[in-house]
């Protein structure tokens, strides 16, 4: 038996037993005798302090911005609506806002459509609040800005609207479980390359995803320059044996530095997820095929897509995305789905 057997084996029937029972021994366990969170606690840490460093600096970053603008949208909307609110942040909303319009041109997450918005939405807001003196500070910080983009005080563009306003679209529940039926994962693919402006306009839907507070905390790193895709296709575990007949790859990176706190260090995963089912849908409206690639938190993979990608401190991968032209003789696996009966459960609280 090797060292390593050895110490798999004391870890989970000499360790495991008695470690799981209390928080403090969990941590305990982790600290001496498992680094497994290492890289995680490492990335967490490290999107924490660019966030904060860039506050400290007078540079706070977009995903502040969109989550501060967000906040206020929650507010403009509530039913019996307060005379004055957010008088917490509001100053800090005009400011970021000021701050980041200075870096349109040079940041590529600041360009006309979060400035728009920022504007529109900090425009509706000072004009249904009372103008206490926090307010009337921030309308003059709002006031004072270079605006980077178009802005008109009226009409007011940008801004929550009613639900009856809404796009109303054409689609069925028919036939979107068509679309759901349709969207299998595909391993094999024809030998014919695929359209940028295909994956861009895939990435458009993607974007219209649930985003807690909006941050977007993603992006999609695509490859699809056969000798550098091959390098990224070879990493995951999953798709040894067919990676390079898959003509392009997404790497799906989330970024935590749009954080502050520890208690969000999950939400990239889970905003990542929602994009990413978005966009293999739209690839399929396009006639792409595409297959999610799972990413288990191992350190030696890891280590290996660093070296082939630029990844900053807090950048880590999530999963990748294969897409191309199904190979219309390619095998298809069933994958039998569980019904709604097994995963639906109502009202069991006590």
């Amino acid at each position: 038996m090797s060292l390593y057997d050895i110490k798999i084996y004391v870890q989970n029937n000499i360790l495991l037993p008695i470690v799981r029972k209390h928080r403090k021994l969990a941590d305990l366990y982790y600290f001496l005798f498992s680094s497994d969170f290492s890289r995680e606690h490492q990335k967490v840490l490290n999107g924490k302090y660019m966030h904060l460093q860039a506050i400290k600096e007078g540079a706070p970053n977009a995903f502040n911005l969109r989550r501060q603008v967000h906040r206020l949208e929650k507010g403009l909307i509530m039913k019996n609506r307060r005379d004055v609110f957010a008088l917490d942040y509001i100053l800090s909303v005009a400011t970021t806002y000021k701050v980041l319009s200075g870096e349109k041109g040079t940041n590529k997450d600041v360009d006309d459509g979060l400035l728009s918005w920022a504007a529109n939405v900090l425009q509706k807001y000072f004009s249904v609040v009372k103008e206490v003196p926090v307010v009337k500070q921030a309308k003059e910080v709002f006031q004072s800005t270079q605006h980077q983009i178009k802005f008109e005080a009226s009409p007011v563009n940008f801004v929550p609207y009613k639900r009856s306003a809404a796009v109303k679209s054409n689609i069925t529940y028919d036939d979107f479980m068509q679309l759901a039926i349709q969207r299998r994962s595909v391993r094999w693919y024809q030998d014919k390359a695929v359209p940028k402006e295909l994956i861009e306009k895939a990435c458009a839907i993607a974007t219209l995803s649930p985003s807690a507070c909006n941050r977007q905390p993603f992006e999609f790193r695509i490859f699809d320059q056969e000798d550098l895709k091959n390098k990224v296709g070879a990493i995951p575990m999953g798709i040894r044996a067919n990676y390079k007949n898959i003509p392009v790859f997404a790497v799906v990176v989330g970024r935590l530095s749009a954080y502050l706190s520890e208690r969000d260090r999950h939400v990239i995963y889970i905003d990542g997820g929602l994009a990413s089912m978005s966009l293999m849908f739209a690839l399929e409206t396009l006639g792409l095929s595409s297959v999610p690639i799972n990413w288990p938190d191992i350190e030696f993979i890891e280590q290996q897509m660093e070296k082939i990608i630029p990844l900053s401190e807090d950048e880590r991968p999530m999963m990748l995305i294969g897409i191309g032209y199904a190979d219309p003789d390619g095998g298809i696996p069933y994958s039998q789905k569980k019904t709604p009966d097994q995963l639906l459960i109502f009202n069991s609280g006590n």
